[in-house]
């Protein structure tokens, strides 16, 4: 069992918020996502999207800053015992740590918060406008047969936006990755 002072330990935290933020990446994107694509009709998987999006993407946005406070830094073993150096926020800004750490720890940051601030509400404006034209055409963006210019285009928009999204969330996924091997080397 862990001592009490393990809960002053940022150490710890990191490890749980890595952790978090990895299984909740894997999952969302390979686990959740598909399954519900498979699982709902599209209303509903849309919905269903628009309404996790949001809280996915603030909480990517928020844990890689907890990461960055809680860094442990480099573990140097003395003969009073272990201590570390560098660790903290400041100590992603010493040497090589700002290219094996700080910058996939801001890759994560900027990926989630692109998508938080930008992409995510664009593809939602898209898709709310895509409903309207529905009701407009008659039929669903997704009806087979010809499709009005209009619909071809917020389509088309967001296709893009869509791509966009996910490449930028997978950015932030192998960002995680790699960091996950620069923190197995520092506990």
């Amino acid at each position: 069992m862990p001592s009490l002072s393990s809960l002053t330990d940022p150490k710890p935290y990191h490890i749980l918020v890595y952790g978090s933020l990895l299984g909740s990446n894997l999952w969302n994107t390979f686990g959740a996502g598909p399954l519900a694509y498979k699982a709902l009709p599209r209303p509903s998987f849309s919905t269903l999207q628009q309404a996790i999006f949001p809280t996915f993407f603030s909480f990517h946005t928020v844990l890689p800053l907890v990461l960055a406070f809680t860094w442990p830094g480099e573990k140097i073993v003395s003969a009073g015992g272990v201590v570390r150096k560098n660790d903290g926020v400041y100590g992603l800004l010493e040497g090589e740590n700002r290219w094996i750490a700080l910058a996939p720890i801001a890759a994560m940051f900027a990926t989630s918060l692109l998508n938080l601030v930008v992409l995510g509400p664009a593809t939602t404006k898209v898709m709310k406008e895509r409903k309207h034209q529905e009701t407009r055409d008659g039929k669903r963006y997704y009806d087979p047969g010809p499709k009005s210019p209009e619909m071809q285009k917020l389509n088309s928009s967001f296709m893009r936006l869509h791509g966009v999204s996910s490449l930028s969330n997978l950015v932030g996924l192998g960002a995680l990755l790699v960091y996950g091997f620069t923190l197995a080397e520092k506990i």
